[in-house]
């Protein structure tokens, strides 16, 4: 006899198309489903809303984050394409920078990142982590988000390498992809715990998380409210971040043979808590790693999670998220690069 999840599953499949992510190209990289429990000091302390965590930093692969969801299904792609080698840019400390050499090694592939700003003197955090899983580093000063990649992509080829590109925080169709699964995921969970959520947090950067829930969140038809945390003043005048999301949101739909078309009233997008801009720590930060590290035992990192849990804080203290509701704080992961900003944590 099937399950409420199986029934919902299904329902969701005969309104919003068939679930294609099944039959992709997938490579296991993460262990999954990763936990999902309850903040109940933290919530105390906060005097709000019952507050829950989805713990994908705990994937497993280098420290874990919510990139291997993504790299599951690009890899899978990639490999079945034939590619020999993976390329990847990000910033100096980017988690899916580190996630994607670790999986590199783990399938003995050769990894070049091309990162953004300078060797420093010494290397900390994910970077010192790239290093020891082995990927060849170029560094690219202003270009961090794969700007100098098809140069390097043509050099690879004419050396007779087969490079595939993966993209910029994982976030294409493929990696979007990774969260509709993440999101049935979550689903069976909560049905074991017998729990519903009213809101579902977490932090918004490159899109493909937050597109791969909106899409997720239509296919099983929840009533919940994602909010993403924006974590950088980002997007230009011509293209808000937000349009960004939402086009990848409709592409990944039709990319699964949905038929749903998401326009930005769909999609919540908090950009109150992006502070002093891209990794720059702030007193919120601080206290929301603070907080979650002294009640709970658990580490967020000072660029995504840190910000993403300071908006949840406030929007606590403020009132939006209330007594009686269940809030879910989706952890993406991050922690090592909380030693690249010992400086700045120390004084807390």
């Amino acid at each position: 006899m099937a399950n409420e999840f199986e029934i919902q599953l299904e329902q969701g499949k005969k309104e919003f198309g068939r679930m294609r992510h099944l039959e992709l190209p997938r490579q296991p990289l993460g262990f999954f489903p990763t936990p999902l429990h309850e903040l109940a000091n933290l919530g105390k302390v906060l005097g709000g809303p019952r507050i829950f965590i989805k713990r994908d930093d705990q994937t497993g692969l280098a420290f874990g984050g919510n990139k291997t969801r993504k790299l599951e299904y690009i890899i899978g792609a990639a490999l079945a394409e034939g590619a020999d080698t993976l390329i990847t840019a990000g910033a100096i400390q980017s988690n899916h920078c580190r996630q994607t050499a670790a999986a590199a090694a783990s399938l003995q592939l050769p990894c070049h990142l091309v990162l953004g700003g300078a060797a420093p003197e010494i290397a900390n955090g994910n970077l010192l982590l790239n290093q020891l899983l082995g990927a060849q580093i170029h560094w690219a000063g202003d270009n961090r988000k794969g700007e100098d990649i098809p140069q390097l992509a043509q050099k690879l080829r004419s050396e007779g390498r087969k490079p595939y590109i993966v993209p910029y925080g994982g976030s294409n169709e493929l990696g979007a992809t990774s969260f509709v699964e993440a999101l049935c995921e979550l689903d069976n969970q909560t049905i074991a715990m017998q729990i519903e959520f009213d809101h579902i947090v977490f932090a918004s950067s490159s899109g493909g998380t937050h597109a791969g829930l909106t899409v997720g969140k239509k296919l099983l038809k929840k009533y919940y409210q994602l909010t993403g945390i924006a974590i950088d003043k980002v997007g230009t005048a011509d293209k808000p971040f937000i349009q960004q999301v939402v086009e990848l949101a409709n592409s990944t739909a039709r990319f699964l043979d949905a038929e749903h078309q998401f326009t930005a009233d769909e999609l919540h997008l908090n950009k109150n808590y992006t502070g002093a801009g891209y990794g720059e720590i702030g007193e919120a930060e601080k206290e929301a790693i603070r907080l979650t590290a002294q009640y709970e035992g658990i580490m967020l990192d000072p660029v995504y999670t840190g910000r993403a849990m300071a908006g949840l804080i406030d929007l606590i203290r403020k009132c939006v998220f209330k007594k009686g509701e269940f809030v879910l704080f989706w952890h993406t992961g991050g922690a090592p690069a909380l030693f690249e900003y010992a400086k700045h944590l120390q004084t807390m």
